[in-house]
């Protein structure tokens, strides 16, 4: 049963559908990033970097986070080096480089993902995580976890935002034709598709 299960994972990874599924997520993490960020500009310091009861803390080490784990899983994607090798725990100390430094990350992701082929998403990858202990991946397995990872931690940061100021985003309105009116002018300054 167990062989027979992975033989259709891999017969299902090189489907072309998979390949576009996986590009309008990364474009949907662009377009949730930007709502996001969007928001947590209007903050005040002393709402943005308060620490709240959550993971990370703050909604700033959250937002520093996400972007953090989206470059490291582009390295291991990709075999180059974008992290600074003597990182820290913080990337970002104030939130415009940060939201710039994620607008390109995320423009990273979309490119990656439009340039996998069916090939290079059954294709694996080794890599060591922080701990040093190593691993190897599938490509396409990678990528749905690194955006369950965006998702998830934009979840607890839209929860941190409903005790601020300032409203939190709506941020399921990227995938359904009856949402476009409510997604179309971000996707037109984020310069992603209109569907």
């Amino acid at each position: 049963m167990e062989g027979g299960e992975n033989q259709r994972m891999n017969e299902n990874a090189l489907c072309p559908g998979l390949g576009d599924y996986l590009l309008v997520q990364a474009r949907n993490n662009h377009w949730s990033n930007h709502r996001l960020h969007s928001a947590c500009l209007r903050l005040p310091a002393t709402e943005y970097y308060v620490n709240r009861q959550s993971y990370f803390g703050s909604i700033h080490s959250h937002l520093d986070h996400i972007v953090f784990i989206d470059w490291l899983y582009l390295e291991r994607l990709t075999g180059e080096q974008y992290l600074p090798s003597n990182v820290g725990v913080e990337l970002h100390s104030e939130i415009a480089p940060l939201v710039q430094d994620q607008v390109t990350a995320d423009k990273a992701l979309i490119e990656y993902c439009e340039a996998a082929t069916a090939e290079t998403l059954v294709s694996k990858v080794s890599f060591n995580l922080l701990d040093g202990t190593h691993y190897t991946e599938v490509v396409w397995s990678l990528l749905a976890h690194l955006f369950t990872h965006q998702i998830h931690h934009r979840g607890q940061i839209h929860d941190m935002l409903s005790a601020t100021s300032v409203a939190p985003p709506q941020l399921d309105e990227f995938f359904l034709s009856s949402d476009l009116l409510l997604r179309e002018t971000d996707l037109k300054a984020l310069n992603l598709p209109v569907e």
